[in-house]
């Protein structure tokens, strides 16, 4: 129902948005946070243009690639290959990097309050940010983490030792044969553990973290809570967007924030009770401290 009835536009002015938002935040019961893709794109962590023209111009020239994100589907010809490329896309956006200051400032903003942060993004920024871990719920995966490709078992793996092994010893884009990561179960070859089939690994530490957020959300039902919505764009709206729509429209209590450049948006039916700012994230972020 809400689909045909999306209001992009705020009569109040920049200013006054910021300062409804600062009294929610200060106000509300309990603060949920749904990030996606374009809270890291804020920071700075920018899967196409300049930053993957630096780190992957040889996988360009070669195969034709022209952004990070579609380099993970690529069919590759040889594990050794597939694996020089996921080894350089981990270890760029997983473990050679610092926390984006959008994510620091966004601490700041919600350390004092009952928080909890429910992402798509599987790039670890929450917590090297300082996040506590047991307020985040990575729904899609998470780059430091393989698993079996046939999904044998429900089990995943720590992945950086090898991956910087990967980085450090690889040649002509490719990497030693004896670097290809294999199951431990049933010997088939190792994968990213992304959620992208049926074949997605959900390991105890998921189900951990699902449980955590669903009683976050029981125990504050009907509540002030502030659903606050960071970068979600349209390719998995079923997990945060729709999720913090209804549960808007279920509870006259809460409020819906979408902090979104060029996509910021509610439908009617809960236009009293949302904010929806159109302008980058990480200036936003910064206004409100």
């Amino acid at each position: 129902m809400f689909l045909r009835n999306l209001i992009t536009t705020s009569t109040e002015s920049y200013s006054k948005q910021i300062e409804r938002l600062k009294n929610e935040i200060k106000t509300a019961d309990a603060i949920v946070i749904g990030a996606g893709a374009g809270l890291s794109v804020s920071s700075g962590f920018d899967y196409s243009g300049d930053r993957f023209e630096k780190h992957f111009s040889d996988f360009q020239k070669k195969y034709g690639i022209t952004d990070m994100y579609s380099g993970g589907f690529y069919p590759y010809e040889t594990l050794e290959e597939y694996w020089a490329w996921w080894s350089r896309h981990i270890y760029l956006n997983r473990y050679d990097i610092e926390s984006g200051k959008p994510f620091l400032d966004l601490l700041k903003i919600v350390q004092d309050k009952d928080y909890f942060v429910l992402t798509t993004n599987v790039d670890h920024q929450f917590q090297l940010a300082g996040f506590d871990k047991k307020r985040l719920f990575y729904t899609q995966g998470d780059y430091g983490l393989w698993q079996c490709s046939k999904a044998c078992h429900d089990k995943t793996y720590d992945n950086e030792k090898t991956v910087r092994k990967m980085v450090s010893e690889q040649k002509d884009l490719k990497i030693p044969s004896g670097l290809i990561p294999k199951c431990p179960i049933c010997g088939a070859p190792m994968t990213m553990n992304l959620r992208c089939d049926d074949s997605f690994v959900q390991d105890e530490g998921w189900y951990a973290a699902e449980s955590r957020y669903q009683n976050f959300i029981s125990r504050n039902k009907g509540m002030h809570i502030l659903f606050l919505e960071l970068g979600v764009g349209a390719n998995t709206p079923v997990i945060i967007k729709y999720p913090f729509w209804q549960m808007t429209a279920q509870n006259p209590e809460a409020v819906y924030v979408c902090i979104n450049y060029g996509e910021a948006v509610a439908p009617k039916e809960i236009e009293e009770q949302s904010i929806c700012i159109n302008k980058d994230i990480s200036a936003v972020l910064q206004a409100l401290i």
